[in-house]
């Protein structure tokens, strides 16, 4: 460890405050230094795909993730637009950024895309696209071809209508993932739902779990790793509100309940409550954030436990009233330009709702950023969504991944609202490297070998391109 560091490392308990939640029993923490050390943003660029006008193949729509294989190929996953829709492909250039090839259409059969909501790439260029059409993750070979579907386990509970319709509810738990450096699997953190909590009286659960989904089998299987800690809420009666002809929901042990009284106990989740962020390290091990503090939580693979605790000495900001007016200002305008949702204002899943062909009923989805939309109908019931309440404080960290060679990049709250911050640079053990001031660079949107990084860039013109640059060694 360096002397610049200057590391305090003790052996205490994390103390129990709103920001941070209470530690259980003695473990490692590592104290970092409040004062930044400043890095500057050398990084080579390699290639960049991605024009106004050219070849099908370098124009994109709209990019919602990139990743990397362990060849540095490129991945790009090309969407028509929308914020859950069919119409994806994926376009993977070499590490030079030649075009190789491109799969993936619209449809609803195997290998066909039908909602596709999350994606990722193992190191030896499997990609697992997460389809809530199929309540599946659809896993294609290196070449592209289609493989194969592993269910992802989510039920169904079927539900009467006017009209003589039927209707379906599920629970999609296809939040954002994270492939196993290992192969073989993908995780996921946090909730299953952005409308979270205990529908129908259920017992809250006491944890947020971050969940290791193997994909071997038929049915995807999942364990729990880590029971990251969840924040306290408020009951909140007016989170979904139900108007007109409320159908009776058959529930899976064969009672028959309103629709509304299924939903009774759901909360929405607070603008500004600390997110589950989480990053893989090359064994397996995790690295996690769970509160608003400036607390890193480093667990051991195959859920060891946690071995250290990594600290900033940076205070989480108070929400004021006008912060509160601030939020509202910049969501405004966001909506106006077309913008989406800010981080911390909705969680990872959807509601889904469908009338089937047996009925005259019509139907609405729930899609878009994470939760349902402010309103939709079924037949003659329509729904809507609360306005969801204010956490107390802004968390400090707004974005955590990590590097294929297990260097942890962290994305602090800026100056300015909902605004990006400075990026540190740490390391497992608790090396702090450094940190990028704000606006040096963004942070990547995928890491990969040899120092590889993609950036999804706009022109002046919102052209989507991907620039790949190459880190140091000393931030890798």
């Amino acid at each position: 460890m360096t002397a610049a560091t200057r590391n305090a490392i003790v052996l205490i308990p994390l103390a129990a405050a709103l920001a941070a939640p209470p530690a259980v029993g003695a473990q490692q923490v590592v104290e970092l230094p409040g004062r930044d050390q400043r890095l500057d943003p050398d990084f080579e660029e390699v290639f960049r795909v991605g024009v106004y006008d050219g070849a099908d193949w370098e124009m994109f729509a709209t990019i919602p993730k990139v990743a990397f294989d362990a060849d540095g190929n490129l991945y790009v996953f090309d969407s028509g637009g929308g914020v859950i829709d069919p119409d994806l492909r994926v376009v993977v250039f070499d590490r030079t950024g030649a075009f190789l090839r491109e799969f993936g259409s619209a449809g609803e059969g195997p290998g066909e895309f039908n909602m596709p909501r999350t994606y990722g790439v193992m190191r030896d260029g499997t990609t697992i696209v997460g389809d809530m059409g199929h309540q599946a993750y659809q896993i294609f070979d290196a070449s592209g071809q289609f493989v194969r579907m592993v269910r992802t386990g989510v039920g169904t509970t079927r539900t009467s209508g006017s009209g003589g319709a039927t209707m379906s509810l599920s629970m999609s738990n296809l939040g954002p993932i994270q492939v196993d450096p290992r192969g073989g699997a993908v995780y996921t953190a946090g909730e299953g739902s952005s409308l979270t909590g205990a529908p129908g009286g259920q017992e809250v659960p006491e944890n947020r779990p971050i969940q290791r989904h193997s994909l071997g089998g038929e049915e995807a299987g999942t364990e729990t790793v880590v029971e990251a800690w969840r924040p306290p809420r408020e009951p909140q009666e007016d989170a979904i509100k139900f108007s007109g002809s409320v159908p009776v929901v058959t529930g899976s042990d064969g009672e028959a309940v309103s629709l509304r009284d299924a939903f009774r106990g759901i909360t929405r989740p607070p603008i500004f409550e600390p997110q589950v962020r989480m990053g893989l390290l090359p064994d397996g091990g995790i690295v996690y954030s769970d509160s608003s503090a400036y607390a890193l939580k480093v667990a051991a693979p195959e859920g060891g436990g946690a071995v250290r605790t990594i600290t900033r000495p940076f205070d989480p900001e108070p929400v004021t009233p006008r912060i509160e007016e601030e939020y509202r200002e910049k969501m405004a305008e966001r909506r106006s330009q077309g913008g989406g949702g800010a981080s911390g204002s909705v969680g990872g899943g959807v509601v889904q709702f469908r009338a089937n062909a047996t009925g005259s009923t019509g139907a609405a989805s729930g899609g878009g950023g994470g939760s349902l939309p402010g309103g939709g109908s079924l037949g003659n019931m329509s729904i809507s969504i609360g306005e969801a309440p204010f956490y107390p404080v802004v968390p400090v960290i707004q974005k955590l991944f990590t590097t294929w060679e297990g260097r942890i990049w962290v994305m602090r709250q800026g100056d300015e609202l909902l605004e990006d911050g400075p990026i540190d640079v740490l390391t497992a053990d608790g090396e702090y490297v450094g940190t990028y001031r704000t606006g040096a660079t963004k942070m990547p949107d995928a890491f990969g070998p040899d120092g590889m990084a993609a950036f999804i860039e706009f022109d002046d013109l919102g052209v989507a391109s991907v620039a790949v640059r190459r880190l140091p060694g000393e931030v890798r």
